[in-house]
């Protein structure tokens, strides 16, 4: 699940996109899929694709937060949670900084 929310971040140009595996340093998620969007309209078209994807794999959304104009929307899918942030977000809130002791599984920049 987490693979196919990194591709369909991918298929919209996301940018930095991480995967980390947070199974040994998190109680509440497995997996984290962190990306970087442009633009308001671009964090929209990841967030639509990942939730679509995952939708047609019979996979659910348990809770989302935030707004693209925010510059930072999560998709929680119980195991894996999505972060989709403009870049100023995602230089503030630096989560990969925060999870530092999660395993890198993958880094497409």
């Amino acid at each position: 699940m987490a693979r196919k929310a990194v591709d369909a971040a991918g298929d919209k140009q996301a940018g930095d996109i991480v995967l980390l595996d947070t199974r040994k340093v998190c109680s509440f998620a497995d997996y984290f899929v962190i990306c970087t969007s442009e633009t308001e309209r671009q964090i929209r078209a990841i967030y639509e694709e990942v939730a679509h994807i995952l939708k047609k794999e019979g996979v659910l959304p348990i809770h989302h937060e935030g707004t693209a104009d925010s510059g930072w929307l999560l998709i929680d899918y119980g195991d894996v949670i999505v972060h989709i942030f403009a870049t100023d977000e995602r230089e503030f809130y630096q989560l990969e900084k925060l999870w530092s002791r999660a395993n890198l599984v993958l880094r497409i920049q």
